[in-house]
């Protein structure tokens, strides 16, 4: 679910975002409004942002039933508006298991500590 969710925003591809997502998914990423996954969806396909790295580390997974959450570190390069910016985030994911499929419920980052 990672590499899928990784490899869409890298390749722009909302339709497997959408797929990936739960109805009722909530983003909260920096610098950005909390957004539903229609808002998110939207934003997805518009084109403004675009990816040139997409990559996560520190992975770690833990499972309660028919929810995970997964956190880790966000390394990502992005030209948005004609401008690139890099991120490093650290991030939360919780997924839920809807009807046989395992969906993002929620996504939250947060810029990385510095040393």
């Amino acid at each position: 679910m990672e590499t899928a969710w990784n490899e869409a925003h890298l390749k722009g591809d909302a339709a497997a975002l959408e797929r990936l997502w739960s109805d009722d998914l909530e983003v909260s990423v920096p610098r950005m409004p909390v957004m539903s996954k229609a808002e998110a969806l939207t934003f997805a396909r518009s084109g403004r942002m675009r990816f040139e790295r997409y990559e996560t580390s520190e992975i770690r997974v833990r499972r309660y039933g028919d929810a995970a959450v997964v956190t880790g570190r966000l390394l990502r390069t992005r030209t948005i508006n004609g401008k690139q910016m890099d991120d490093d985030w650290r991030f939360t994911k919780v997924y839920a298991r809807q009807g046989g499929l395992w969906r993002v419920v929620a996504f939250h980052a947060s810029e990385a500590a510095q040393p």
